[in-house]
């Protein structure tokens, strides 16, 4: 790894302090970013790394913060997100900016517009913007049309059309948020190898994530937050950014253990799916799950991997009432009988419960407050002739946020003010409180930092020693090799194997989830489970 140019800094933030009523969301933070160097942020969520952003970005403007401000030694007071944009600092937020109707030629010049004049009238020129976003396209290795909708793109190459749109803008300091959160293996590569060679252009990044292997990979330095205090900053030239210690700066101790202690014994099979079969919901006879087959056992978690477009949210959400696709075929079965939900309410009767993957279009009403969104599964229990006992809500509320560890102001405070840790715990609460006996888990811990993981797993191995069957999907392998007493893989939709966590390893599952030769079929391993923990 090149190091970074030395010299006075590019950027320089002293003391800025920001709060809002009732908290102080940054006390006295430092940051200091090199020319051409890619400066990692990390912290838990809630410990202030997109407020500090917004500062800098001007979404918090001059005036509603302490502190000072320099680009390349000058001071600099930002009223808005056009000031910070004309002094080179763009920010990409991990919710894209960009209009799916529009052409990206159109998105890359979205407010930066190629204008000509005629006439004494200003039109934007066309011609202009697709010739120069070609270029701009070719710089980030995105080969596509600039004339394409980007509603046709892939989340990955959205991403690339966002930062095209920002180095349009002469961008001198990139910031990403959370960049590779939803992307796959293959694109968060590609996108860790663009910024390396922005660094070798001279352009500085400040990378915001969870992923500390990422991190770790192309960080030149590394500054920890917690509780809206910069912590230390961390030289990976000198050997400073091991995970461990960006973990001990984040959460203020040591973790010694990423995952909670071994499942203990599994019990009887208390759900199978065989020969499950869905088609695409619009394009008829297009298969997207085609004859799963798999099994979960009481008080246990079983995992199941796949690349994306492998099918593994679509065969969840199939489950839990049919919310995906048009079913073709396939049983699904309760204590060895068959039952049938055909909505997901009659799934939530039947004893299952489906935490999405998306938790803020699919998981939670972000406009209403924790209390009825931990309690909103289970309304039948609080009320009576569809009145419901505001008393008994509050009360049962309560008694989520203590068990889930939902750090909020009350109960009344609106889920959307939550750091992503917390929302995904009023998820996940949410579903704890309607005692479901099977929990399907669709990447519980996407966006969501090392030490809330921690918490999300507790909770979880908790209601498998309760006698609940987890099924848990997840993009990351260590996740399911820690959490699972077995794992199955998807591979264009169909179930390709099964295998102990215990006996497993990553190159076991990728081989299982690309399908390779000679990789077991559906039915290798059936079950996967063992009559007891690892």
């Amino acid at each position: 790894m090149t190091a970074p140019t030395e010299g006075p800094p590019v950027l320089r933030m002293r003391g800025i302090r920001k709060t809002f009523p009732g908290v102080v969301a940054l006390d006295g933070v430092d940051l200091e970013v090199r020319p051409s160097e890619i400066h990692a942020l990390t912290g838990e969520n809630g410990a202030g790394k997109s407020t500090l952003m917004k500062v800098l970005s001007g979404v918090h403007p001059h005036g509603s913060y302490q502190g000072r401000v320099e680009v390349e030694g000058d001071e600099r007071r930002f009223a808005s997100t056009s000031d910070s944009e004309r002094a080179g600092i763009a920010i990409i937020h991990q919710e894209l900016a960009l209009v799916p109707q529009l052409t990206v030629a159109e998105n890359v010049f979205l407010g930066n517009e190629r204008a000509r004049r005629r006439l004494g009238l200003s039109f934007v020129d066309q011609e202009a913007s697709v010739s120069r976003s070609r270029a701009l396209l070719e710089r980030v290795g995105l080969d596509v049309d600039p004339s394409t909708p980007l509603g046709e793109l892939s989340v990955g190459r959205r991403q690339l059309v966002e930062i095209a749109k920002a180095i349009a803008k002469q961008v001198r300091v990139l910031i990403l948020d959370e960049p590779t959160s939803a992307l796959n293996e293959a694109e968060s590569d590609a996108l860790l190898r663009l910024l390396l060679e922005f660094k070798e252009q001279g352009i500085a990044s400040i990378l915001i994530s969870h992923k500390l292997d990422e991190v770790t990979r192309v960080a030149d330095r590394i500054t920890v937050l917690r509780d809206g205090r910069s912590i230390e900053t961390l030289d990976a030239a000198r050997g400073e950014a091991t995970e461990d210690r960006i973990i001990r700066g984040m959460v203020g101790r040591d973790l010694e253990h990423r995952y909670p202690g071994p499942p203990g014994g599994a019990g009887p099979v208390r759900f199978e799916v065989r020969d499950w079969t869905v088609d695409h919901p619009v394009q008829r006879g297009r298969r997207i799950v085609d004859g799963a087959h798999l099994q979960v056992r009481a008080g246990e978690v079983a995992g199941l991997a796949g690349l994306m477009g492998a099918g593994r949210t679509e065969l969840a959400m199939s489950l839990f009432g049919r919310a995906y696709g048009r079913y073709v075929r396939g049983t699904l079965l309760k204590d060895g009988a068959p039952v049938a939900p055909r909505h997901p309410a009659e799934a939530v009767a039947a004893g299952i419960a489906y935490v999405p993957e998306d938790r803020k279009e699919l998981g939670l009403v972000l406009d209403d407050p924790v209390r009825t969104n931990l309690t909103l599964a289970g309304l039948g229990r609080l009320g009576r002739a569809g009145v419901v006992d505001a008393a008994a809500e509050q009360a049962a509320a309560e008694e989520l946020r203590t068990r889930m560890g939902v750090r909020c102001r009350d109960t009344g405070q609106a889920v959307v003010e939550l750091s992503g840790g917390n929302q995904q715990k009023v998820v996940l609460g949410r579903w704890v409180y309607t005692r479901p006996e099977l929990l399907i888990l669709d990447e519980p811990t996407r966006g969501v930092d090392v030490g809330a993981k921690y918490e999300i797993y507790e909770a979880v191995r908790a209601m498998a020693a309760e006698g609940a069957c987890v099924l848990l999907i997840s993009s990351e392998l260590p996740e399911l090799l820690g959490m699972c007493d077995h794992v199955y893989a998807m591979c264009e939709g169909r179930i390709t194997g099964c295998l102990p966590a215990d006996e497993a390893d990553q190159e076991a599952l990728m081989t299982l989830m690309t399908g390779a030769p000679g990789t077991p079929g559906p039915t290798a391993r059936a079950g996967g489970a063992r009559e007891g923990g690892r």
